[in-house]
């Protein structure tokens, strides 16, 4: 029965990594602050002209603790002030409010510049779904710079930071890096194109917020 369930699941994951190639079926798995995982899925926000899209690279690497992890660099110039800017990513109560497939977010402690933070979601691969809860802390280093790390949670490794760099001409250019890895599988044959179209997707939804919060109402 063992080496028949093994078979089964081989089989099922080698027919899911042909459906999201052939497909592109969509799923997701939000984190907070864009510190993100997630297999193409739920409704994504399209990028206005006006917003350009984040220059991003994501690579598959031996990461510190041992093992393989996913380490993610990204960044965009968004038409708001470093303040507004800030303010959007330190809105934690209503991160998900515009960041995709994110359930709730809420603030349980805050001492200072440190912040601690339960996030819940869902991991989603086609017809199976699985939530996601984590437990962070989030150093607060303003104006411009924010860390954030785990404490607990459904990720082995999960740490990301945020920059951002006023410009002269009034926007502020966005710097985002994170390093993560999931304790749930993901097929190798699809997991870095996976991460690096979720990521695009959140960028695109956070920049758009900043965006949106910086436009006349």
């Amino acid at each position: 029965m063992q080496i028949r369930s093994f078979i089964a699941t081989l089989a099922g994951w080698s027919m899911f990594a042909f459906a999201v190639v052939q497909t592109g079926a969509k799923a997701a798995v939000p984190f907070l602050l864009g510190c993100a995982l997630s297999f193409p899925g739920a409704a994504r926000a399209e990028t206005p002209p006006r917003t350009p899209a984040p220059a991003l690279n994501v690579e598959r690497v031996e990461g510190a603790e041992g093992g393989k992890v996913y380490r993610i660099t990204a960044s965009g110039t968004v038409a708001a002030t470093q303040a507004l800017a800030w303010q959007v990513l330190t809105d934690y109560d209503h991160l998900a409010d515009f960041v995709p497939d994110l359930k709730s977010a809420r603030v349980v402690n805050r001492d200072g510049a440190r912040v601690i933070v339960d996030q819940h979601g869902a991991a989603r691969f086609l017809f199976f779904s699985h939530d996601i809860h984590l437990r962070v802390q989030i150093h607060e280093q303003a104006p411009d710079r924010i860390d954030v790390s785990l404490i607990d949670g459904d990720m082995k490794v999960y740490r990301c930071r945020w920059e951002l760099v006023s410009l002269n001409g009034g926007g502020t250019r966005v710097l985002y890096q994170a390093t993560i890895e999931p304790k749930f599988l993901v097929p190798p044959i699809v997991g870095t194109s996976l991460v690096r179209k979720d990521i695009a997707a959140m960028l695109t939804a956070v920049f758009l917020r900043m965006e949106t919060q910086a436009s006349p109402h």
